[in-house]
């Protein structure tokens, strides 16, 4: 009469290592066997240019609170996102300088919500050797100014600033973001240039911060809202609306931003 088969010493031991190891794999991968990083939540957030410093923290400080959604910014000037939104780019979320701009995606965004404000100043070389006082000082001939273009939001700015006083400023060059333009005064390639306070902030070795007076000044209105297209449509609501939560308001007016 045959004996029934059994596992003894090695084989039985090899058996159970075999099983805890299957049982661990499971664990890792989850019930339905999936690896667990593909539960990753991934964000894909359209920025204006002049939030690229605060966005870098305040994407950490989001993944740190959310664990398991990571939060991938693209920076441009407020008209460049507009034509990707237009064009289709995969996005959840957009925030942009400017409510106009917003203004005009209606069709293609969730009602947006300001989440900061922030306003022009006048940047100079370091030292500001040209003695760059006030905004009648750009219109010297002499002056090598660069501006953003007109339809980029702190250009447009800049523009209705400008045109308010009747002062006759022409530029070097007209430039696609905010961030061009501090990037000329920065490297030595322009006398003087408008950009935000905020963006001013982020060189102080390279280049001084000259107030304008709030009576001759543009207060610049940050919005943040989803995108209809998202794939992850709770998710980038969720971030949207932890731009106006106290942390998030902590980071922003740190980095020189005003309240909304």
């Amino acid at each position: 009469m045959p004996f029934p088969l059994t596992l003894t010493g090695r084989r039985a031991g090899a058996a159970v290592l075999s099983a805890a190891a299957l049982l661990a794999t499971s664990a890792a991968c989850g019930d339905d066997g999936r690896d667990s990083a593909a539960s990753e939540t991934g964000l894909t957030v359209l920025a204006a240019s002049s939030l690229t410093d605060v966005f870098a923290t305040a994407g950490a400080a989001y993944e740190k609170e959310h664990p398991g959604t990571k939060v991938t910014f693209s920076f441009a000037g407020s008209q460049e996102l507009a034509a990707q939104v237009g064009q289709g780019a995969p996005a959840d979320a957009l925030v942009t300088a400017d409510t106009r701009t917003m203004d005009g995606l209606t069709a293609d965004t969730g009602k947006p919500v300001v989440v900061a404000k922030n306003r022009l100043v006048i940047a100079t070389g370091e030292g500001n050797p040209e003695k760059v006082q006030s905004l009648t000082d750009l219109a010297d001939p002499a002056l090598k100014v660069v501006l953003a273009a007109p339809e980029v939001p702190v250009g447009r700015y800049g523009k209705e600033i400008l045109d308010a006083r009747r002062i006759d400023v022409k530029p070097v060059s007209q430039e696609p973001n905010v961030r061009a333009v501090l990037s000329k005064v920065a490297l030595g390639e322009a006398d003087a240039g408008l950009v935000y306070r905020t963006d001013a902030a982020t060189a102080t070795d390279k280049v001084d911060a000259i107030d304008i007076p709030d009576a001759q000044n543009a207060i610049a209105s940050y919005p943040a809202a989803t995108l209809k297209s998202s794939g992850n449509i709770e998710a980038a609501a969720a971030f949207v609306s932890w731009l106006s939560m106290p942390e998030a308001q902590k980071i922003l007016q740190a980095a020189g931003f005003q309240k909304p």
